[in-house]
């Protein structure tokens, strides 16, 4: 019951009616099963595909590293050869026990050690970690969203990824963003424009809406070489144990500048920030043309 996708008649039941539409709903159509609910992720990410092509002339591939038919794909040159901005959303369960293989660190590292690249990283939340039932109960009514089980962790891919690279964050938590009580839209990111000195959130003011977004922690204290770009409001009438603890923001967007071997950009931003399936507006679209202009 926990660790698991949704299937799409689980999809329909939960958001009904708004699937209810014969593309969705007539099995002959679309596949009503979990392969039906993740068709949805890959469709709501071809708006940001179409934006970037229009942007820089390019095509933007999708890679599955494992697909539903188990085909492997690893991070090789196959995939970074003719790439500059690399993305790598983490939607692995934990359960399906992961982890980059030695040659996909070395990849990605000689990929990041070419100037002006870019590799954005983006592990999903991370519901459920504790092993106190009473505390999964008081996230899963946090979150409120009836899909999401009491425990869903994502991303053990790419934390050995980060690990094997040295990259100090780390996803937790599924919280609950806050929003603007007449638009039901998200409210405003508190942004830190001083730090942003490529620009990355000019002209950008919110993200996403999803209800469980993860919180990037870093892992260690150090400053100039892990900026905070973007905190996002946690809606505070609904309990958590990051709240009570006393944080009213989880952080959404982090950005590790070039240093040292590095010569490529890291950035930290969630996969639903590049998606339209929890609503879309010219905010979203300024930051994925940001993300594709600035080299």
């Amino acid at each position: 019951m926990d660790n698991r996708f949704s299937t799409m008649t689980e999809v329909r039941r939960a958001e009904w009616p708004r699937w209810e539409g014969r593309e969705w709903a007539h099995p002959g159509l679309f596949q009503q099963g979990i392969a039906g609910g993740l068709e949805l992720f890959f469709r709501s990410w071809t708006r940001f595909q179409r934006l970037v092509e229009e942007v820089t002339g390019h095509g933007v591939p999708v890679c599955q590293r494992v697909d539903q038919a188990g085909f492997r794909l690893p991070l090789d040159e196959r995939v970074l050869a003719d790439t500059d901005t690399l993305l790598v959303f983490g939607l692995d369960h934990n359960v399906t026990e992961q982890t980059a293989e030695p040659a996909e660190i070395e990849a990605v590292r000689q990929f990041l050690s070419r100037e002006g690249t870019c590799l954005v990283l983006g592990p999903h939340h991370d519901v459920g970690a504790s092993d106190d039932l009473k505390v999964r109960a008081q996230e899963y009514n946090h979150h409120g969203d009836s899909l999401v089980p009491r425990q869903q962790r994502f991303g053990g891919y790419l934390r050995s990824l980060m690990q094997g690279l040295d990259i100090p964050i780390e996803n937790r938590f599924g919280l609950r963003p806050a929003a603007d009580k007449d638009s039901n839209r998200p409210a405003p990111l508190s942004a830190n424009r001083d730090l942003d000195t490529r620009g990355w959130l000019e002209g950008v003011t919110t993200f996403s809406s999803h209800m469980h977004l993860p919180h990037y922690a870093p892992t260690r204290d150090d400053p100039k070489a892990i900026r905070v770009l973007a905190k996002q409001p946690i809606d505070l009438s609904r309990p958590h144990p990051f709240t009570e603890a006393g944080n009213r923001e989880f952080n959404a967007l982090v950005w590790l500048p070039a240093s040292g071997s590095r010569g490529g950009d890291v950035l930290m931003a969630d996969s639903t920030v590049f998606s339209t399936l929890f609503g879309m507006d010219e905010s979203l679209d300024r930051f994925w043309k940001n993300l594709a202009s600035r080299k």
